[in-house]
């Protein structure tokens, strides 16, 4: 196995899968894309273990128990195959820190057995595993290690997590899940068969309310991120918030209503992002 050839499928495997995002943005340099790459792979094939296809919880958390063994055996310097070779050749040449990953699939593995929170604390530990790893690895990247840095960029990333429970209330659910807290649900008065009945009623309104202003506040607590940030990073990481409060913007415009209508961003939403994280 070659490794920049194990690199070169990393990046198509990039062009294989859709996001809302572009992968592989422009505005990363081109010596950190292959790594970008691999990263995503490793995300998007946990990802797809946890979610996709027809398997039982016990076939789900086995294929991810296998994947982390995988993932073990790399770093041990024995891949089992080129995206295996590039992920550890990714982490040894640019210092990345192991935990990550192994926390990414800690919340893989969550997903498919836990489809409730009782409270907050518990889906913030969620979002430890699911989203912060990802900031991290990400500013590992840059030679970014100030530990201010990584805990502006965990609230930044926890946000940018909830944001995205917030548009996917329907898909979650469809898959058995809730993030919303038990113990919030109770205080306004929310159901589950709410959400059966796609009822958007006043108390779920004020539930989904309560919980974009604490997720603004997130993002807000984040922005001293951006002291440690410069150049095409400082802009990239700019776009995304950006993106991650019009999105917020966008459900508050629809009276909160987050199970009859998905908000997205269209293409003249990221251009305008864009020039707004320029200037």
């Amino acid at each position: 196995m070659n490794v920049e050839n194990s690199y070169k499928k990393a990046l198509e495997y990039t062009k294989t899968h859709y996001e809302n995002f572009p992968v592989v943005s422009f505005l990363i340099p081109r010596e950190l894309q292959k790594d970008v790459a691999i990263i995503y792979w490793f995300a998007r094939t946990a990802d797809d273990f946890a979610d996709e296809g027809n398997f039982s919880e016990k076939e789900r958390l086995e294929n991810l128990d296998k994947f982390e063994r995988r993932l073990s055996n790399s770093l041990n310097g024995k891949p089992g195959d080129e995206f295996d070779l590039a992920l550890a050749e990714a982490i040894s040449s640019r210092k990345l820190s192991p935990e990550n990953f192994y926390n990414l699939l800690k919340a893989f593995k969550q997903d498919v057995v836990k489809k409730r929170y009782t409270n907050f604390s518990e889906v913030l530990e969620y979002c430890k595993n699911s989203a912060n790893p990802v900031g991290r690895l990400i500013l590992e990247l840059f030679d970014i290690r100030s530990e201010k840095a990584f805990q502006y960029s965990d609230n930044i990333c926890t946000a940018l997590q909830l944001t995205n429970f917030y548009q996917d209330v329907k898909i979650d659910y469809a898959k058995g899940r809730i993030y919303f807290p038990i113990d919030e649900m109770e205080k306004f008065g929310v159901t589950e068969n709410m959400f059966v009945m796609n009822e958007n009623t006043r108390n779920l309104q004020e539930l989904v309310k309560f919980n974009i202003e604490r997720t603004r506040g997130l993002f807000l607590s984040g922005r001293h991120l951006f002291e440690y940030l410069s150049g095409r990073l400082r802009v990239e990481i700019t776009w995304t918030v950006f993106g991650g409060v019009a999105i917020l913007d966008k459900i508050e415009k629809n009276n909160y209503n987050v199970l009859n209508k998905r908000p997205t961003l269209n293409k003249l939403d990221f251009i305008r992002l864009f020039l707004k994280s320029i200037f």
